[in-house]
Order: C-alpha cells, then structure tokens, then sequence
C-alpha cells in the first residue's frame, strides 16, 4: 500500500533526487533517476555564484534550474495531497478497496501540502527573480558596450 502522506512529504522533502517517484513506482523508474541532474547542476550553479558571485553568466543559468525542479517537486506534493482517496487508490493502490487508509488525507498531507505550497512558491519566485536579474544586467552591459 502507497501512503498519499508519505509520498506527498517525499515529494516536497527529496523530491529533486527522486524520492518520491521511487516510492511509487520502484528504482526502475527513469524519470526518478533523471532527476538528480538538474538538481545536481543547479545546485553547481549556486556554487558558483557564492565563490564568483552573480556576474557569472554559467551561474545565473544553472541556478535558476535547481529553483524550477524543487518547485516542480513542491507541486507534485500539492498534487498528491489534495488528490481524492479514490483516485489515489485507484492509480497507486490497485488492488486495494477505493476507501482504503492509504488514500485517506490526514492533519499531515494537509501539512505537507501547506508547507509545499509556502516553500515552493517562495523558491519559484526567488528563482524567476535571479534568472531575470541575470539576464538583464548582462542586456544593461551589452547596452553600454554598443553605445560606446
């Protein structure tokens, strides 16, 4: 039995390296073991841009994609929580009955949905805000050196 809970706080917890979708549909799953890499090269990414700051161009590109795939997990967590018992059965617990506790939302999917939605938000905006912020201080730059 796949627990809505427990996968709704995978998803908002470890979902950039595929928790959640390795709970689900087990280690052969490809897009579990995909998701690791944008995680991985955004959190370079942030690396970056501590040691060399925002002025690197590879930094204010890579970071951003560490920001989208955790508000991408933050909102599978959504999904998952707010997902009805029946359907949830139904998709992850087939041979179970479509009123079985697994599906049932608790004080704690409800938890994991409010907190996924706060942090995930959060993270989308600031990642929208870096990778604009980025873009435009080097149109500002290539602007200068044009009108020199």
């Amino acid at each position: 039995m796949k627990s809505k809970t427990l996968a709704a706080w995978l998803a908002f917890v470890a979902g950039p390296f595929g928790a959640h979708r390795f709970y689900l549909r087990g280690w052969g799953d490809w897009l579990g073991w995909l998701l690791p890499v944008p995680t991985l090269a955004g959190a370079y990414g942030v690396l970056r841009m501590w040691s060399l700051g925002q002025d690197d161009a590879i930094s204010w590109v890579l970071t951003p994609i560490l920001g989208f795939t955790f508000a991408g997990c933050c909102l599978t967590a959504i999904v998952y929580g707010l997902m009805k018992p029946e359907d949830w059965n139904r998709r992850f617990n087939p041979g179970a009955a479509p009123d079985a506790p697994a599906g049932r939302t608790s004080w704690t999917t409800i938890w994991a949905v409010v907190l996924a939605l706060m942090v995930g938000a959060a993270v989308l905006m600031t990642s929208i805000a870096i990778s604009f912020q980025g873009y435009f201080e080097k149109q500002v730059e290539e602007g200068r050196e044009i009108s020199q």
